[in-house]
């Protein structure tokens, strides 16, 4: 009788020490999931980076054919940058769907099938968001900040533009937009987390205006109107976040009385 209490209390031990063992290795298992898929990422990146490196002259000609002013060139240092932000722009651009996808699938298996259902449809909204915000944020700089800046000079002084100068002033007002952009997607899944209510985005929408000014203000050529011109865009974003929040919300909320109804 004792020889039996003496070895199941045995057995207990040897597995309550071997618990956080395997806890530790699933933690060591998903991490190491995680990195093979970020590699994954890492190796299309570079292929598409490759691809941009082979496109960079046509990709470069088209921003240069909406323009009606001479680019010069002060050091080699500057067309090896321009190429290489040029691909670099390309390849996340392009590897955006495919690094969603891995994340996805990396997290799954922790979803119901109704939340991988949803939470897939977001893959392609991301990319058509990202791409939407670089044509918006190009179109703003072509059409309002270029020919403001232009028209501050009024034949005062000769024009001359540097490469480097030119192609960082687009991605700095670019990008900006693409990232922007995103902002309705990530507070629709922020929502359906619990991470972010409505009534939080419409309580702090006040200060969401400042930043978002601030924002405007750092992206722009300092003309009043014309920042808030620029403003306008990411305050309609913020806008139409706080509906596509509501919305998240109100289908979560019933989803979750129709489940409590149905217990």
């Amino acid at each position: 009788m004792n020889a039996s209490v003496f070895n199941e209390g045995t057995l207990i031990m040897e597995q309550d020490k071997s618990m956080p063992n395997e806890k530790e290795m699933g933690y060591v298992d998903h991490f190491a999931e995680l990195r093979n898929r970020l590699l994954w990422t890492a190796f299309v990146f570079v292929l598409f980076f490759v691809g941009g490196l082979y496109f960079v002259e046509d990709i470069r000609n088209f921003f240069l054919d909406d323009i009606d002013i001479t680019l010069n060139l002060i050091s080699p240092e500057e067309i090896i940058w321009i190429i290489f932000m040029i691909a670099f722009v390309v390849a996340f651009a392009a590897t955006l769907p495919f690094l969603c996808i891995q994340l996805w699938l990396f997290v799954k298996p922790g979803l119901t099938k109704r939340e991988q259902r949803v939470s897939l449809g977001y893959i392609p909204i991301v990319f058509v968001l990202f791409l939407s915000g670089l044509a918006f944020g190009y179109y703003i700089f072509i059409q309002l900040i270029l020919p403001f800046v232009l028209s501050l000079n009024d034949g005062m002084f000769d024009t001359m533009f540097t490469v480097e100068n030119y192609f960082r002033f687009i991605f700095r007002v670019t990008l900006p937009f693409a990232i922007f952009f995103e902002v309705p997607v990530i507070t629709m899944f922020l929502t359906s987390l619990g991470i972010v209510t409505p009534h939080f985005l419409s309580k702090t929408r006040k200060y969401g205006y400042f930043i978002l000014i601030i924002i405007g203000t750092m992206i722009s050529p300092p003309d009043f109107i014309l920042q808030i011109v620029v403003a306008i865009p990411l305050i309609v974003l913020y806008e139409i976040s706080i509906v596509l929040s509501r919305i998240v919300y109100r289908k979560k909320e019933e989803k979750h009385q129709e489940f409590m109804e149905n217990q």
